[in-house]
């Protein structure tokens, strides 16, 4: 039970991990020419010289500061940097439009911008009156219009705000505010030791924005105390220890990634950042990892690569792996339920294991205990498939307004189908009326940026957290999550249907589909739009000498569709008729976040989809219902 702060702050959480194993490995990450290691000693020292920056440059404690860059070390050193200056990281994920990227630095009242390259530096200078707070922006890697020096007057004038509003504010590289960082600190020594001492438990930490699936994103404010908390309720479930390396991959602007980063610092593990996610198998193999943290999408994805390895493997090869998957499969549902394995079961199962699972394993890196999965709900026969190889998925639960993680299942006590256990300090409960999960913890939010109202709706006078997912707690307190309070489906026949739980299974079951929406609300019948995922269309095409056809005519060719619509009737076969899809439509043009139907997450915007499909999906339904 995690019952009072250990820390006051992260800062001094971060110091202390400085401190106590400075010759530790904090971080390795390619630098451009192989992987490199950092220690907490080495990444202290240079946050400490981007903290000196922000302090030469008039940064004072509540000040904003926000990051635009992907998943690499120097993110985590910036954001350690700004939480130590007493300032107030606010981070946005690189597919922000322009537009939302200048609505929330404005909104977050930021006054200075990291950001990754050029690139992203020019989607926040495209507007100077849209960003007027932005007094300095840094870029990461050099380029561009980037100075390499920030010299003395311009921090001056930084610190005074002395630009006008059509100025451009002043482009510098991180190499450049770290050095100005160390000639400030060495006029003024100890001045980064006593600000980070002053952060106290109640000042604000991050700001973090919601992906704003139906509207504007809403600034979650997340103080000290709430991360800390986070750090401890994590390193109190016991399954991370110092000897363990883990794989950040997920944009760290994700308040999961920032949990897992969080963690990283309260147990002191080491952690390879990289967020190239086209080489994660490949990454995998050369850091060996001993867990790692994604979204159900992620693990899709391994799944269909570790699928077609065995299909290359030719017919002999994928009848070798179907049976060990069988047999893998069968130990993993007695063990759920607590069944002994039979003698020749036993046997079995170390053939597969020696000349199947081992292997696979192998091209993982060799050293997984478990994964973890957020985000968005994990299809059942995804964590059956990977505990059968012998890899462990643990599906959590939690919310940017909880910071992150707030349930997960544990190694040792896991339940396919939900989001686990409470963690530590945790508290849950289900609404009488509905069924809505409710949280109450130190990690809770201290309210919407701005939103008194929109604070109040979700956040009672109790502490209660409304999150707006449906749940069911069994007997023994793990939690299932039935699906979003506001996606839920009621068809015109009055029967409810959980939207996402049903798209999370067909994209399971078909590695050919990408995106699917599930519809029906008010209907008669459950329909779905349907995408194709573009990587496993071609090598379809491949295999079926369709090489030739376009993603278009894919999506039209009467064999793909055949072969979505017996996935659709093999998850069809354990469902009630009210929840069967009956009618689908495969599209060819991939959802966006600039067209508005992904949110800066990559989440889908329903009711975007749903209106640009409008008449797609009321043709469905012509002649179902009889007309005067």
């Amino acid at each position: 039970m995690v019952a009072s702060a250990s820390f006051r702050s992260v800062a001094e959480m971060y110091l202390h991990r400085i401190a106590s194993t400075p010759d530790s490995d904090a971080f390795t990450y390619d630098d451009g020419s192989g992987w490199r290691s950092m220690t907490w000693q080495e990444a202290g020292a240079q946050s400490r010289e981007i903290a000196g920056g922000l302090l030469a440059c008039g940064i004072r404690p509540g000040d904003r500061c926000a990051i635009l860059s992907g998943t690499r070390v120097e993110w985590i050193l910036v954001d350690m940097a700004i939480l130590s200056a007493g300032a107030v990281m606010t981070a946005l994920v690189p597919s922000t439009p322009p537009e939302e990227c200048a609505w929330i630095l404005a909104d977050s009242g930021s006054r200075v911008v990291f950001t990754e390259h050029a690139e992203h530096t020019e989607r926040v200078t495209g507007d100077r009156t849209r960003i007027p707070a932005v007094d300095l922006i840094v870029q990461v890697e050099p380029g561009g219009h980037a100075s390499h020096e920030l010299d003395g007057a311009t921090a001056d004038r930084v610190a005074r705000g002395g630009f006008r509003p059509t100025d451009p504010p002043p482009v510098v590289t991180l190499a450049a505010l770290r050095d100005r960082g160390q000639q400030w600190l060495d006029a003024h020594p100890g001045a980064w030791n006593r600000r980070a001492a002053a952060v106290g438990p109640e000042d604000l930490a991050t700001l973090l924005y919601t992906s704003g699936t139906t509207g504007r994103p809403k600034g979650v404010e997340l103080t000290h105390d709430a991360w800390v908390f986070e750090g401890e309720a994590i390193d109190a479930l016991g399954i991370m220890t110092p000897a363990d390396r883990q794989l950040l991959f997920l944009p760290l602007a994700h308040s999961f990634t920032h949990a897992m980063e969080i963690a990283a610092i309260r147990v002191g593990l080491h952690s390879v950042v990289d967020g190239r996610v086209d080489l994660l198998p490949s990454t995998m193999q050369q850091t060996r990892p001993s867990f790692m943290a994604g979204v159900p999408r992620t693990f899709e994805k391994l799944h269909n690569a570790i699928v077609e390895r065995a299909h290359r493997a030719g017919p002999v090869g994928t009848r070798l792996f179907r049976r060990a998957l069988a047999v893998g499969l069968e130990v993993s549902r007695r063990r759920q339920r607590g069944e002994p394995i039979p003698r020749r079961l036993r046997l079995a199962h170390q053939l597969a294991e020696r000349t199947v699972f081992a292997p696979i394993r192998g091209r993982l890196g060799g050293r997984l205990r478990f994964l973890i999965s957020g985000g968005a709900p994990l299809a059942p026969e995804l964590a059956e498939f990977f505990d059968a190889l012998g890899i462990r998925v643990l599906e959590g639960y939690g919310l940017t307004e909880a910071a992150a993680a707030s349930l997960v299942n544990r190694p040792d006590r896991c339940r396919f189908g939900t989001v686990g256990l409470p963690l530590p300090g945790v508290e849950v409960r289900l609404a009488p009326t509905d069924g809505e999960i409710l949280l109450r913890s130190r990690g809770v939010m201290r309210g919407y940026h701005g939103l008194p109202e929109d604070t109040a709706a979700v956040l009672d006078p109790d502490g209660w957290l409304h999150t707006g997912d449906i749940g069911e707690l069994d007997a023994d307190g793990f939690l299932r999550i039935t699906d979003r309070k506001k996606d839920l489906i009621k068809t015109s026949t009055g029967k409810t249907v959980a939207p996402q739980r049903l798209e999370a299974r067909l994209r399971a079951v078909s590695p050919l589909i990408g995106r699917a929406l599930v519809h029906g609300d008010g209907r008669n019948f459950v329909s779905a739009i349907l995408t194709l995922d573009p990587e496993q269309a071609r090598g379809w095409a491949a295999a079926h000498d369709c090489a030739h056809l376009d993603h278009a005519a894919l999506c039209r060719l009467p064999e793909i569709h055949a072969e979505i619509q017996a996935a659709i009737d093999r998850v069809a076969s354990s469902l009630p008729p009210h929840e069967r899809i009956r009618r689908f439509a495969i599209v060819d043009r991939e959802p966006t976040v600039d067209d508005g139907e992904l949110t800066g997450t990559l989440k889908l915007r329903r009711r975007a989809v749903e209106e640009r499909y409008r008449q797609l999906l009321d043709s469905f339904y012509e002649g179902t219902i009889s007309r005067l």
